[in-house]
């Protein structure tokens, strides 16, 4: 590449660009902000990067420098005084037998339709629970060493927690999760599976159910790995805990929670080595693979915007009735998104660097412009303008903060005006961005609104405004649930090179054909909310990985013909396996 002047079209994408060139400062629409964002800390209004592209302040955006990391590859791990155990396991992970009888195990659980739903009640309140009693017999019934030589703690009624004691207290555990629970199938769809949603049919290559990749594979992965390794003699020297979850799908109200709370009391906090839960996956980039165990997590939020307005009948209407006013609001929200952008320090800028580093198919041009964006800004914009074309709406999830309004009601009668009319607009935070910059950000979008309806706006119940006679517009966190992005996992050896070492090793033993290319351990951002959102008192070394490569789910998850490539499966309990004989015998972790 050369100097700044330089035009550039990478990759043939049609898009000619120039260096960036910082706008001038200019005086934006600043009077109509103070209408919504009353109470607002004047920080968090003025220093907003949403805010600032709202508003037009132009301000030269502050984005810091990159750390130190250089995408640094480890060694692959494999036990030295386990070795002949894991040379047994790896016998016999190959036999026919064993294969259909982990399918099986995998199937026997999919068919128990453990779905979950918003409206529960707490357990023992709500009948639709007791049939996770069901899957807690099938898995006593499957899984019987686990059963006669852990002890279970049954927290909540359903959450189950596996303590299997190591003979060294002085090591921490390791604590490996999972959830029990499904989203629901939709009856509609029913006749549009290749297989019923809940028959855990294997047909020579996929097993086919609700779960089956999301997340029962893990669930029984994990038991499976737990009980092989007893039927071999195995006796840990550092404790693991198992631990399972009966509402992941619903944010873990009920389970994750109460997980949280007991494994808290029990061994305090920070008191894990590390923890692995579901996540992060591997995938085949132009024959190299990157395996990415998500060492951070999106925040979110909710937002309830509610349009109050006085009714009346609808023979004498005004203007706009609150829902032609929160119509409006919708468009302007969607018209005024939070604007992705790369952030040195995030988690996705660092996925970049390793692509930079280890993807050889990467246009040279590309690499280039990664590589000088660490320290140039010209470079950086020029790189966002690439990413925003090639990845289309992926780079907003990958490189910003989300939004989407998803729930909207207003009206009861079309003779009568809707005095109250709302949209419930759901967020994902990035990983460098925070709650209260969101909130800064959704308020000044909607102050312009409030302004041309002349109506009066409550932002987050920080102002103390009194409504105006020609209407309010109230703004609140919907349901109370409000999450800052998780707490990046450090990745400065210690665990993450525990991880990646039996990640390495794992593909490098691994029978598969398609497993024989270079393998590239990069970190991983999760897009959505997992149960670990209630576990960062219990260690800073948390993994969302359930080592999945997505072309093993036949079509995804959440949706209809969810099923798991057998084969896959295989890789999944090999990987958990080796990360517990790894763990047993490290000293990169305390």
């Amino acid at each position: 590449m050369g100097g700044k002047n330089e035009s550039l079209d990478p990759e043939g994408l049609g898009v000619t660009l120039k260096p960036h060139a910082t706008s001038k400062p200019a005086r934006g629409r600043l009077y109509k902000l103070a209408i919504c964002t009353l109470g607002l800390p004047l920080y968090a209004i003025f220093s907003s990067p949403y805010l600032r592209g709202y508003v037009g302040f132009g301000m030269s955006q502050a984005n810091p420098q990159v750390d130190d990391f250089t995408c640094e590859q480890y060694t692959p791990i494999s036990p030295n005084k386990h070795s002949k155990l894991l040379d047994n396991l790896e016998a016999l992970f190959a036999s026919p037998d064993f294969k259909l009888t982990a399918y099986e195990s995998l199937g026997g659980a999919v068919r128990i339709p453990t779905q979950t739903y918003d409206d529960y009640k707490p357990p023992g309140e709500d009948p639709r629970w007791e049939v996770l009693g069901q899957l807690h017999e099938y898995l006593e019934a499957r899984f019987p060493l686990v059963h006669s030589t852990l002890s279970l703690e049954k927290v909540n009624t359903y959450a189950l927690v596996y303590q299997w004691k190591g003979t060294n207290e002085a090591l921490k555990p390791i604590l490996l999760t999972a959830h029990q629970d499904v989203v629901p199938v939709e009856p509609l769809t029913i006749e549009k599976w290749v297989h019923p949603p809940f028959s855990g049919y294997y047909d020579g290559e996929w097993i086919w159910g609700r779960g089956s990749c999301d997340d029962k594979s893990g669930l029984i992965g994990t038991l499976i790995a737990a009980e092989t390794l007893l039927e071999q003699g195995f006796k840990p020297s550092r404790s693991i805990v198992l631990a399972y979850g009966i509402d992941e799908e619903r944010g873990g109200v009920s389970g994750a929670t109460a997980i949280r709370d007991y494994l808290l009391s029990t061994y305090g906090s920070n008191a894990f080595s590390l923890l692995v839960d579901e996540g992060g996956e591997y995938k085949d980039q132009n024959g190299t693979i990157f395996s990415s165990p998500a060492i951070a997590e999106k925040g979110k939020m909710d937002v309830l915007v509610e349009v109050l307005t006085s009714g009346g009948h609808s023979s004498i209407p005004p203007p706009h009735t609150s829902i032609g006013i929160l119509a409006s609001l919708i468009t302007s929200l969607e018209a005024n998104p939070t604007v992705p952008r790369l952030n040195r320090t995030s988690t996705y800028y660092k996925q970049l660097q390793c692509y930079a580093e280890h993807d050889s198919s990467l246009p040279t041009d590309i690499r280039a412009l990664i590589k000088e964006s660490r320290t140039k800004d010209w470079a950086l914009k020029q790189l966002e303008a690439v990413l925003a074309v090639k990845e289309g709406r992926r780079f907003g999830a990958l490189a910003g903060t989300t939004q989407a309004a998803d729930v909207i009601k207003g009206g009861v009668k079309t003779n009568a005006l809707p005095e109250h009319a709302s949209v419930v607009v759901n967020h994902r935070i990035a990983d460098y961005s925070s709650v209260e910059e969101l909130k800064a950000h959704f308020s000044g979008v909607i102050a312009p609104e409030a302004a041309k309806f002349n109506l009066t706006c409550d932002p987050f119940g920080q102002g103390d405004v009194e409504a105006s006679p020609a209407g309010h517009i109230r703004l609140s966190d919907a349901f109370g649930t409000a999450l800052q992005p998780a707490p990046v996992t450090p990745m400065n050896g210690g665990a993450y090179e525990l991880m990646s070492g039996t990640i390495l090793a794992t593909f490098a033993t691994s029978p598969r054909h398609d497993f024989k290319n270079p393998v590239v351990v990069s970190p991983g951002l999760s897009l959505g909310n997992t149960d670990t959102r209630h576990y960062w008192n219990l260690t800073k070394h948390i993994y969302r990985y359930g080592h999945q490569d997505p072309r093993d789910c036949y079509n995804g998850a959440h949706t209809i013909n969810e099923a798991k490539r057998g084969e896959g499966f295989l890789e999944m309990i090999r990987f958990y396996s080796r990360l517990i004989l790894n763990a047993d015998e490290t000293d990169l972790v305390d």
